[in-house]
């Protein structure tokens, strides 16, 4: 069992992740801004916070074994959630990674596509300056977990394959649910395999 600090614990991808690190066995505080959304499960302690109050964020990551950071990355910079961690140090540093700094082809990322969506690009730009700037941490042992381009509420299967930075695809597109996502990070944190580096996980 490890103790886990979850930012971001309400969110899409933080819900899925709260519920496989429960059913684990792992002591989780999970932090939100609303915390009264945060779901109620076995070995989770549901707790206010907010990326922006360092020394606030600092204080409740302290004593912990992993930190996973589940936030939008426009809404926080590289340097907030990095120097807290440190701050607070804490060895391990997972992040829920984007799909945009995945290679399509031997260096060409899929943000820098012609048809990527629009909507989507300024998001998948910051996640990854995001991993450039965890590429130059001298210290924390991180980890940056990208999803496929479809990126989805669906089942837990269990069944998936793993990649390191270019996108994973099948005939039926490029896809994950966020349930098997969380199953592929969570095993990270149990069975580290790729520490300072990034990965990504698909059917």
């Amino acid at each position: 069992m490890s103790r886990i600090a979850l930012i971001g614990a309400s969110g899409e991808v933080g819900s899925r992740l709260l519920k496989e690190l429960s059913d684990r066995g792992h002591a989780v505080t999970a932090i939100a801004r609303s915390p009264e959304r945060i779901l109620a499960l076995p070995g989770v302690t549901p707790i206010a916070g907010d990326v922006h109050d360092r020394d606030g964020l600092v204080a409740l990551l302290k004593g912990h074994d992993v930190v996973i950071s589940s936030v939008k990355f426009a809404t926080v910079t590289a340097e907030e959630l990095i120097e807290a961690v440190r701050a607070a140090d804490v060895p391990r540093y997972l992040v829920v990674g984007g799909a945009g700094s995945l290679e399509v082809a031997p260096g060409q990322r899929l943000v820098d596509q012609s048809d990527f969506p629009a909507a989507y690009h300024d998001e998948a730009s910051k996640g990854a300056s995001f991993l450039d700037r965890l590429k130059q941490e001298q210290t924390l042992d991180w980890s940056f977990l990208s999803p496929s381009a479809l990126f989805f509420p669906g089942e837990r299967t269990g069944h998936f394959r793993l990649g390191k930075d270019s996108l994973l695809s099948t005939a039926e597109g490029s896809r994950i649910s966020y349930e098997d996502y969380a199953i592929a990070l969570v095993d990270e944190i149990e069975h580290p395999a790729h520490s300072r580096q990034r990965f990504t996980v698909g059917y």
